[in-house]
């Protein structure tokens, strides 16, 4: 199983939004995370800026209005 990290950029930072993450589904409101064992955590406005296969994170970031 792949699981991934989810990161959320902030001022050229990037902040741990949750671990082992299973399920990212992107929709209007914005990013919800799921994993196996927390409640999935939507944040609010965000949409994927990039996926590393490799390192297994996403990065997040919040649109512009």
């Amino acid at each position: 199983m792949c699981q991934m990290s989810v990161y959320l950029e902030e001022e050229d930072r990037e902040k741990l939004i949750l671990e082992n993450a299973t399920l990212l589904e992107v929709t209007e409101k914005g990013a919800t995370v799921t994993t196996l064992f927390e409640e999935p955590k939507t944040v609010a406005g965000a949409q994927v800026k990039k996926i590393d296969f490799l390192a297994g994170t996403v990065i997040l970031t919040t649109k512009n209005p």
